[in-house]
């Protein structure tokens, strides 16, 4: 019989500790670890390689395996910087392949309940980057959450006297959705940020 201080619960107690994996969910992963030790070792390995290779850029402070990364370091236009609160947004907007210029990467977003200040995220990086003269425009990606939307307006307050434009991701109704289904909430941001057709 396995006992909490058991190796395998051990195991458990590390898995529970990420996001969305509950006890039940550690547990299966431990039980299909076991059945494959080379399962095992090649997540040992990969979790061995994460910790050793990964690193943050000293540019835009996304995670990255170079510095500076790939984005900073490529042809990408360096007049438009996209702010993002962490590197998974940046991955999401990568996946879009709609966006060609460069990102800032703040690390969270300003959250005065979870002790979270302007102080403890890298805004006065992205102020040094903008100050330098060749940023064009700021491109606000900031989550849609009542913490993203303070980060959002104050960085549009502390940006404002650099003389750069300032945009905001838009936000509203999803395309192929039906207005009947969406909630009050988007449809209002929907019809406050609505466009002239032309």
């Amino acid at each position: 019989m396995l006992t909490k201080s058991s190796t395998l619960m051990r195991l458990v107690g590390e898995l529970k500790k990420m996001p969305g994996v509950g006890e039940r969910t550690a547990l299966r992963m431990a039980f299909h670890l076991l059945k494959s030790p080379r399962n095992m070792t090649t997540l040992s390995e990969a979790l061995c390689d994460v910790r050793d290779r990964v690193t943050t850029c000293t540019t835009c402070f996304a995670i990255t395996e170079c510095d500076p990364c790939s984005i900073c370091s490529g042809s990408r236009d360096a007049a438009l910087i996209c702010v993002v609160e962490n590197s998974q947004d940046l991955m999401a907007l990568e996946r879009s392949n709609a966006y060609q210029g460069v990102y800032h990467v703040l690390g969270g977003a300003i959250s005065p309940l979870s002790g979270i200040g302007p102080d403890s995220l890298k805004i006065n990086e992205l102020l040094q980057r903008v100050s330098g003269g060749v940023v064009k425009e700021v491109v606000l990606a900031t989550n849609f959450t009542v913490e993203g939307e303070a980060t959002a307006l104050y960085l549009t307050k502390v940006l404002k006297p650099a003389g750069v434009r300032i945009s905001r991701l838009a936000h509203g109704i999803p395309l192929g959705s039906d207005i009947e289904f969406v909630d009050a909430a988007t449809v209002q941001w929907a019809l406050q940020g609505r466009n002239e057709l032309h």
